[in-house]
């Protein structure tokens, strides 16, 4: 038998089959569009997701698969991005991504008003990025929504939903929306007020592993899926991938150089802190609290993009151009910046430019400006007083090239492990395999499936030269969020 993970990230979903041994058999990828605007604006339609997942099947099902023989799928999806539909289950609007700025207001006025009862409620404080001020922003700007409105769910769930009709979440989802008590397991009607929304509105709370139907006649016929294939509710892109890069016990720690950049410690506790992102783990008892960077891999997209050429050839350039991209310096905060600043408003610089640099040194000082936020955020986990060590396991499409890997490892003074499967859709269907017992236990699904092909240890010679560029990087950064402060 088979089981498929689908994941749905900022520009792209990506399916992932594997066998009863956690072998990948087939993969495949879609893109879709985020729309942004001036106003910082970030949208996604739903309906892209759903079309992006059919013809992933259809491309794994091309590589000779029977239908049948696919046990169980399982989806998952960044956080925070809610999906409003109406009594005929038809989306009212575009859904807000998470890199949406607009609620600035809205996250303020929550700060001011409510930000005790939130922390105490949420263990986070509030932000642009979740999903209570971004559901604010649309109710005091487009409220008819909300008379439209029937059902409430999250990027993930509404794909399932239209593979297999539900309306259920699963309880690390809904931490992330700041609309859920986190100690008592259970959506917070003062919470829901504050958005417009009530508690029929909200899907029921299940586990990820919970079977919550099979595909439906319809996801059938448009996918080429069997109506036998289980469906499991799944959870968020993050749980899966720290759960699939082997992140299992208490000390295990992830990097991730993805979109956004993460770093996450396994641990038996949660750790409220106003820069701290808690959620829980996969497995009971455990949590992966973290921190992060807004724009990590975003940032490279956004440079080629911009100005042209490949992630291969940019590599080559990097690796020519000498450490610490003589003097040039990039702070990585397109939109806004996450731990330890907190801040949506401050914005990306280049700093130090002169005739002398190249392509080259842009691209090593946005590599090394990454690195560095990274850093920050490392160094912040650490003040905090959570267990980081030297060793973590390494994630994500900016982990593909080994020279940003090794000026990160370098940044942090970090031995980096690459697996071979790591991403959110592999860890979907080892959850799927984990549900179906094929697996005793996540423990065990990691033990049996983890592989690690390459290593990327810290130069320390390299290392002590980073810390002195940090302290001008930290210098830069101060002066910003002065320079911005001064402009609201």
């Amino acid at each position: 038998m088979y089981y498929l993970g689908i994941d749905f990230g900022g520009g792209s979903s990506k399916a992932t089959l594997i066998d009863e041994k956690g072998v990948v058999i087939a993969t495949a990828s879609n893109e879709y569009v985020t729309t942004y605007g001036s106003d910082g604006m970030a949208t996604q339609k739903p309906k892209d997701w759903y079309f992006s997942a059919i013809e992933n099947i259809k491309s794994i099902l091309k590589n000779g698969i029977n239908a049948k023989e696919i046990a169980c799928i399982c989806f998952s999806a960044a956080t925070h991005t809610a999906v409003l539909l109406d009594e005929n289950d038809e989306v009212v609007d575009d859904s807000i991504y998470w890199t949406d700025t607009r609620s600035t207001k809205e996250k303020e006025f929550l700060i001011k008003n409510y930000k005790e009862y939130i922390f105490e409620k949420c263990k986070h404080l509030p932000d642009t990025i979740w999903t209570l001020p971004e559901l604010m922003y649309l109710f005091n700007n487009k409220k008819e929504l909300f008379n439209k409105t029937k059902h409430v769910l999250f990027a993930k769930d509404y794909v399932r939903h239209m593979f297999c009709e539900g309306y259920v979440t699963d309880y690390i989802e809904a931490e992330g929306s700041m609309l859920f008590d986190f100690d008592k397991n259970e959506w917070d009607t003062k919470l829901l007020n504050l958005a417009g929304l009530d508690i029929s509105k909200m899907p029921k709370i299940v586990r990820p592993t919970d079977f919550v139907g099979n595909v439906s006649e319809k996801a059938s016929k448009e996918s080429g899926l069997s109506t036998t294939t289980k469906v499991i509710c799944g959870s968020t892109d993050t749980a899966m991938e720290v759960f699939a890069a082997g992140g299992v016990k208490e000390g295990d720690m992830t990097i991730k150089l993805a979109t956004a950049g993460r770093i996450c410690l396994v641990s038996k506790m949660a750790f409220p802190d106003k820069h701290i992102i808690n959620y829980s783990h996969l497995i009971d008892g455990l949590y992966y609290p973290g921190s992060g960077t807004k724009s990590c891999a975003a940032s490279l997209r956004w440079f080629r993009d911009t100005f042209g050429g490949s992630y291969k050839d940019f590599d080559k350039l990097v690796e020519a151009t000498p450490l610490g991209s003589d003097g040039l310096f990039f702070h990585p905060y397109l939109i806004g910046e996450l731990t330890p600043l907190a801040n949506p408003n401050v914005r990306a610089s280049y700093f130090g430019i002169s005739s002398t640099h190249t392509k080259g040194h842009f691209l090593r000082a946005l590599y090394e400006g990454v690195g560095y936020s990274l850093l920050d955020c490392f160094n912040y986990l650490k003040v905090k007083g959570l267990s980081v060590g030297n060793k973590a396991y390494i994630l994500g499409g900016g982990a593909k090239g080994k020279i940003w890997k090794q000026i990160v490892s370098d940044i942090l003074n970090v031995e980096l492990m690459s697996c071979e499967n790591n991403d959110s859709s592999y860890g979907g269907s080892l959850t799927a395999a984990v549900a179906c017992g094929v697996f005793k236990s996540f423990e065990e699904a990691s033990e049996r499936t983890l592989k690690v092909i390459e290593v990327t240890k810290p130069n320390k010679e390299n290392h002590e030269k980073y810390i002195q560029l940090h302290k001008k990087y930290q210098e830069i950064t101060d002066f910003t969020i002065r320079f911005y402060e001064k402009q609201d």
